[in-house]
Formats: structure tokens, sequence, C-alpha cells
């Protein structure tokens, strides 16, 4: 039942994100269900419940959907039902869409269970690393964004709201989150990989300062 459930929902969200944009595309989702599921060898927690939450973590971004938050969780829920997955089930995959996201450090759940601090690891260490940098450009091109501009520098947002309708340049991004993202890690697994993309990241941005200024 299990792998013919996890089987249909990749199916499901593959189809479902056919058209996405490249940094939230099935490949993202993939890489996350990848991660997601290296750190649960190391944990004691149900895998079917990572598995599908990695899996439909991102079905409906809001950001994608005019904020509303409210598509993902039901989309989510409708195909859960329709492969008659149990009710317990149900709701902890739900659970996990809603507090998944970073949403600028505003989006913390009450009682975020291990499942749900698995994915959010695996899901922010997509946003690391290379392929971070990869996805960090690839939507600020999406947006037209600016890649860089020194007048505006990086700031703490009020709201989740501010923070997700920022039209700040894209190097702007790695401070407001993806430098913040190592230290928000829960299992010593994410920990360590983070380390080392964090570290990549850092590389990076010294080399883009210093041919932006003409020194290399």
């Amino acid at each position: 039942m299990e792998k013919i459930l996890i089987e249909k929902a990749k199916a499901f969200v593959q189809d479902s994100l056919k058209h996405a944009e490249g940094g939230h595309d099935w490949f993202h989702v993939l890489r996350v269900y990848r991660n997601a599921l290296l750190i649960a060898e190391k944990e004691a927690v149900d895998t079917t419940t990572v598995a599908l939450g990695a899996l439909l973590h991102d079905i409906a971004d809001p950001k994608f959907h005019d904020g509303d938050e409210t598509l993902g969780p039901r989309l989510a829920r409708e195909f859960l039902q329709e492969q008659n997955a149990p009710g317990e089930l149900i709701e902890e995959v739900i659970y996990i869409i809603q507090h998944c996201s970073f949403g600028g450090g505003f989006q913390k759940a009450k009682k975020p269970s291990l499942a749900l601090q698995i994915i959010q690891d695996a899901d922010r260490l997509d946003a690391l690393g290379a392929i971070g940098i990869a996805r960090t450009f690839n939507y600020g091109g999406f947006k037209n964004r600016a890649l860089y501009d020194p007048s505006i520098p990086p700031q703490q947002y009020a709201t989740k709201s501010a923070y997700r309708n920022s039209k700040a340049p894209t190097i702007n991004h790695f401070y407001e989150k993806l430098l913040l993202l190592k230290d928000e890690m829960h299992t010593t697994t994410a920990k360590k990989i983070a380390e080392e993309r964090h570290a990549f990241m850092e590389t990076f941005l010294e080399q883009f300062y210093a041919e932006w200024e003409g020194k290399k």
C-alpha cells in the first residue's frame, strides 16, 4: 500500500508541476524527497509520512498562486483522500505542507513533528550550495530582479507578506534567507551537509564581489 501510494504521489506531483518555474519544479521536489529519505535513515521516524510530506510539500507554492496558502493543502488532501490514505497520515502530511516553508522566518510550527523537521531540513538544504545559488538566480530572473544593487542593502522584514513581496536584488536574498538556513537545521545529518554548502556560498559571494569591483 505504502509503495503504491508513494509512486502515485510521484506521478501526481510530476504532472502537476510540469510547467513550474525551474527552481520549484518536479526536480526540486525529487531532490527534497531524496534528501529527506537520506536524513530519515538515521532517525526514528515513519518513512511513509516523510516520503509523502516531501513529495507534496510544494504541490502549490503560495508565491506562484497569488499568496494562496490554502491551495496546496487542499490539493494534497484531495489526492490522499482519493487514494484512501489513512486519516491520521493525511492530517500529518497536511500539517507538514502548512508549516514546511521558511516564510521569512515567520512560519513557525507550534508542535513540529520529527517528520516535519526532516522535511524542513531537506527543503532548506536544496536552498544551499551550488543548487541553492542556481535556484536563487533562476527565480530572480523569473521575477526580473536585478542581480545586485549596492545602494539597496538587505533588510529584515516585519511580516511574511513583506518578505514574500520583496523586489530586492537577488544577492540580497543570500542575506535575508540563504545564509541563515545553516543555523535553522534540526537534524545532525542536515547540519553536517549544511555546513559544507554554506561555506560554498560564502566563497561564491567573495568571488562575486571581487568580479563586481573588477578585482579579479
